[in-house]
């Protein structure tokens, strides 16, 4: 959608590849079945098992029950649905345009879309992850949390989609139609949402520990205990600086296996970071032996990402290939390919 109402020819070649991957909505769908089970069950958020009369129930009203909570999950994913198969029909239908004038209708059809999409979009987001997220302490809120994970959801997309082309480009088309300009604009991406992501967390950290709010700060305060304050501290080093540091460097973001490593670098800060977010709050040692929230690493915590992370990706190469790797049809194609092989 960024692409569709901003234009610019970095968006053209890596179009399909976002398509592809917003066709795996089903599957994430799917996976998302056994969370909403547990919402069901009474066996994940705290406050599904809370006394209605509960501070943290009573003051939020209906709003934490179980069935509202499916409910607007349920609606947050048939809202994506519907964003997903529109933009993939259109996509579909350009490179099926007999003239230039109607691939050029088509655009215009999705950019018209995209305006009030992007706004309603990053709406949903922030109601969904308050809900799956935020909510797994149902005694603490930032009025934040929405704009980091669009922030981040955002920077690990760009930094999937140099992964994915630098695989690429050695490989027709893809070989004819990548240059060095296309890598240099997904880094100056990359390095701005890198930045937008540091600055919410700061401000996040800044507004809730001066505010000095006990039912806000114990967040914080769990975070800066044992591990999770080296962790706290890891994330400040290797998913702000370290990256922002190397992608100041122009020549950095022209070179694409550079580029390449430094993205799954990030992406793998980007799951530590939802290690960081989530962790702390299912730390219970079976032997109890340790406090709750105390920091300990289970191997589930390396095989559930891996095997959701290998279906994922077996899923979205299937899908890669279910159509044209390249937008031939687009009027904006061969524009494309030039800005890619400039200086």
């Amino acid at each position: 959608m960024l692409q569709y109402l901003t234009g610019g020819a970095w968006g053209v070649v890596i179009r399909r590849i976002v398509e592809a991957g917003s066709r795996t909505m089903p599957l994430v769908a799917l996976i998302f079945v056994p969370l909403a089970i547990g919402v069901y069950t009474h066996n994940i958020y705290e406050w599904t098992h809370m006394e209605p009369t509960a501070h943290a129930i009573e003051a939020r009203g209906p709003y934490l029950t179980t069935w509202f909570w499916i409910l607007r999950s349920a609606i947050y994913f048939a809202l994506w649905g519907v964003m997903v198969y529109l933009l993939n029909k259109w996509g579909a239908d350009q490179d099926k345009a007999g003239s230039v004038e109607d691939s050029r209708l088509i655009l215009e059809r999705a950019s018209r879309f995209s305006g009030p999409t992007m706004v309603i979009y990053a709406l949903v987001v922030t109601f969904a992850v308050v809900d799956w997220i935020m909510t797994l302490d149902p005694h603490w809120f930032s009025t934040m949390w929405g704009l980091l994970f669009v922030a981040g959801w955002g920077l690990s997309c760009f930094c999937f989609v140099v992964a994915i082309l630098a695989f690429l480009m050695d490989r027709a088309p893809m070989d004819a139609v990548l240059g060095k300009r296309h890598f240099h604009d997904l880094g100056k991406l990359m390095l701005a949402l890198t930045m937008v992501w540091a600055y919410f967390n700061f401000s996040q950290f800044l507004i809730i520990w001066s505010g000095n709010i006990p039912e806000e700060t114990g967040w914080f305060l769990t975070r800066m205990k044992g591990g999770w304050g080296y962790m706290g501290v890891a994330l400040i080093l290797f998913h702000f600086a370290f990256p922002y540091l190397l992608l100041l460097k122009q020549d950095l973001k022209r070179k694409a296996k550079i580029l390449a490593s430094l993205a799954l670098f990030i992406l793998f800060m980007r799951l530590v970071d939802m290690f960081y977010q989530i962790g702390p709050t299912f730390r219970v040692d079976p032997s109890w032996t340790l406090p709750q929230g105390a920091f300990y690493v289970s191997w589930l915590d390396f095989v559930g990402p891996i095997a959701v992370g290998g279906i994922w990706l077996w899923y979205f190469f299937g899908q890669l290939m279910t159509r044209p790797i390249v937008p031939a049809n687009d009027p904006y194609f061969e524009e494309a390919i030039a800005h890619g092989k400039g200086h």
